[in-house]
């Protein structure tokens, strides 16, 4: 009987992982299909029945959907009890739990692209369901100082009940900074822009996007304009779903150049 997977989220037509997952799948002979389902809250609880119920053998959570299947699941990874952040779903007996592989993918990716962020300043833009899975990663890293800044403040309050050692900004308040990072979806469409004056930041601030598609968002564009390092978020779609797909197959996939060119296409 072939598998089936999915990833679920609003919206979803962006997303490349079945680009990825179903390459992998073809690379190590398995019988097992992914494909995007686009979603509204409501019908969380239905997919943790269909899992159960072994119609899906295995499910991605994404924006804005990684905080609110929580309570529809038997149990949590240690990692996603401590972000309270789930993007990975898996079966074990009659169970289906969930499990964060983000944090994996954006440490990975900051790895791969040879950044020490060792004692650094981090500032996340955002304070949505990825953003816990960074704040965990950066301290994996050994981040010295993170700031966070998001349109709506209260927002923040919440994520810093988790990790105390976040320092809330104002919107419009401005800070010299080693990363930037965009944790809003912010740069899914064309148009959208975020507020930041890039003439404060020092040469060497690195502007981070977890955006992916489109690959170059106008937070990346105007920061290379401005002759800044940048980094978008493929890579950590990559290791975030090498991770996930080990955790549904037991077989950790390759990530090869070849992969790659084909996300570019």
């Amino acid at each position: 009987m072939p598998k089936n997977y999915l990833i679920v989220g609003n919206p979803v037509k962006h997303s490349l992982s079945p680009k990825i997952h179903n390459l992998w799948f073809k690379k190590n002979n398995l019988k097992s299909f992914y494909k995007k389902e686009l979603a509204n809250e409501n019908e969380l609880e239905d997919l943790t029945i269909r899992i159960k119920k072994g119609h899906i053998d295995g499910a991605n959570i994404t924006v804005p959907f990684k905080q609110k299947i929580i309570p529809y699941l038997d149990g949590l990874s240690k990692l996603a009890e401590k972000t309270q952040s789930v993007n990975t779903l898996y079966k074990k007996g009659d169970l289906v739990f969930g499990d964060n592989t983000d944090v994996y993918g954006f440490s990975q990716s900051i790895k791969e692209n040879k950044v020490d962020l060792k004692n650094k300043i981090a500032l996340i833009i955002g304070a949505g369901g990825v953003v816990p899975s960074i704040i965990s990663a950066l301290e994996v890293l050994s981040i010295s100082k993170i700031y966070i800044k998001n349109r709506t403040y209260e927002n923040i309050l919440t994520i810093k009940k988790k990790f105390n050692n976040l320092i809330p900004l104002k919107w419009d308040q401005e800070i010299k900074c080693d990363i930037v990072i965009n944790a809003t979806s912010l740069g899914l469409n064309s148009e959208d822009k975020i507020e930041i004056n890039y003439n404060t930041m020092d040469k060497q601030t690195i502007f981070y996007d977890t955006i992916y598609n489109p690959p170059m968002t106008n937070f990346l564009k105007l920061a290379e304009n401005k002759g800044h390092k940048t980094i978008n978020g493929k890579l950590m779609l990559l290791f975030q779903a090498q991770k996930a797909f080990n955790i549904w197959t037991g077989i950790t996939p390759e990530i090869d150049n070849n992969l790659i060119n084909i996300l570019n296409d």
